[in-house]
């Protein structure tokens, strides 16, 4: 297979450590699901992706992918240099709670203001995340909220040992 050879899914091969710093805003070609509580809580086709070096990208789906009663908002806000303040989201279906889970930025940069009224989702709260066809595996650690589908070479910042990178 040569470097530009679809891997599963169609998806072509990327290096995280090819992504740009500062990060990098794009569109996703492929449908984009989100299942917990034993549904599909969100799907759409317009989603964002952000891609910042050693980071599997973050993926970021409008609000109104996501049916109405699942979005609830949660305690606490951080701060990213490069897209605002962040505000916290709990998701809840069925009988499920992932309190934090999820979080979007209300007044984002203007570099990242394709990101106003999206919601991104840490996987591993969820009961699965897909990029197309392709179940995504979470970011390692607990901080970042990236996910990695089977296209992706790292190492992924968030593994043991990568705090100072």
């Amino acid at each position: 297979m040569s470097s530009t050879d679809p891997v599963a899914g169609g998806l072509p091969p990327e290096s995280v450590w090819d992504y740009p710093r500062p990060p990098a805003l794009q569109p996703v070609a492929l449908p984009v699901r989100i299942a917990f509580g034993g549904a599909v809580i969100a799907s759409t086709e317009a989603a964002w992706r952000v891609l910042e070096t050693s980071h599997p990208p973050v993926y970021y789906l409008p609000s109104d992918a996501f049916r109405p009663e699942v979005l609830e908002p949660a305690a606490g806000s951080s701060f990213c240099e490069w897209k605002g303040v962040a505000r916290y989201w709990t998701l809840r279906a069925g009988d499920r709670l992932a309190a934090g889970a999820g979080w979007s930025y209300l007044e984002p940069t203007e570099a990242f203001a394709a990101l106003r009224d999206h919601v991104a989702v840490y996987a591993g709260a969820m009961e699965g995340c897909f990029v197309g066809d392709e179940r995504v595996t979470p970011q390692p650690g607990g901080f970042y909220g990236g996910w990695i589908t089977p296209n992706l070479k790292g190492p992924f910042k968030g593994i043991p040992g990568s705090a100072g990178w």
